[in-house]
């Protein structure tokens, strides 16, 4: 068995992975504050609940964009497992190539998206990952990754507008009967679903301009699903495309990419 691990700003995924299958996976909240022992301490307690014995795990590889937190979990998992954590660098073997002026500036999930996505389907694709920050990612047929675009995150962006405004209430990022709100929530609610819709659809289409030809378009994160039925662009969801992505580098990587 195999521990993938994703590091995010806002959200820490883990999946185990038996032969490439995800057979359990989580979710924690990023908490730049807690130590690896209380770390430690949640993940012994899912690997129970979920019934893995640590035993059975082999091995384990993260995805950080948070560096103290990638510390902290190598570690723990070396204490957890008996065995220090691959850990996911530009230079390790995506199997594309980088059309990047600077290739250690992409966040390392969007490269291991974009690994998985081009091995699973070999052809052009965007990749939209619905995370802290709602990222687009560019990849040919050729299997050239070009770059994207960076927005604001959908949860982010709605707590900001209830912080920073005094009457604003928080509201649930949930879908709208109807575009036209008959109340102060459902109005925000109405603004920030198909607002963040009409983002992506609009992005993915000057994307598509600017290559030429159509590419296939891929969601994933932990708001792809609530975003994808009201967008006109959005062909698939996959919403552990990085875990799956960790688990093909791991079979990919050789010591010198740890």
């Amino acid at each position: 068995m195999l521990l993938a691990i994703d590091i995010g700003n806002s959200q820490i995924a883990c999946g185990v992975l038996q032969k490439n299958t995800l057979i359990a996976n989580w979710r924690l909240a990023t908490d730049h504050i807690k130590t690896s022992d209380e770390y430690d301490i949640v993940l012994r307690s899912l690997l129970e609940i979920h019934k893995v014995d640590l035993s059975n795990i082999h091995g384990c590889i993260i995805t950080s964009v948070v560096p103290p937190l990638t510390r902290a979990f190598e570690f723990l998992l070396h204490s957890l497992i008996g065995k220090a954590p691959k850990i996911i660098t530009s230079s390790c073997p995506f199997g594309l190539t980088l059309h990047y002026d600077n290739p250690e500036e992409i966040g390392t999930d969007r490269l291991v998206n974009a690994a998985a996505a081009f091995q699973q389907f070999q052809k052009g694709l965007i990749i939209v990952d619905f995370g802290t920050a709602t990222t687009f990612c560019t990849i040919t047929q050729q299997g050239e990754y070009l770059g994207g675009a960076i927005a604001p995150g959908l949860k982010s962006a709605a707590d900001s507008l209830h912080l920073k405004t005094a009457k604003l209430p928080k509201v649930d990022l949930t879908i709208p009967d109807s575009i036209i709100g008959r109340d102060t929530a459902t109005s925000m609610q109405s603004g920030i679903m198909f607002g963040y819709a009409g983002l992506v659809d609009a992005i993915v289409t000057r994307i598509r301009q600017d290559i030429g030809h159509p590419l296939y378009v891929l969601a994933t994160g932990g708001l792809a699903s609530t975003i994808s039925p009201i967008s006109e662009t959005i062909q698939e969801v996959r919403p552990h495309l990085t875990l799956e992505g960790l688990a093909l580098l791991y079979s990919r990587m050789n010591p010198s990419c740890g």
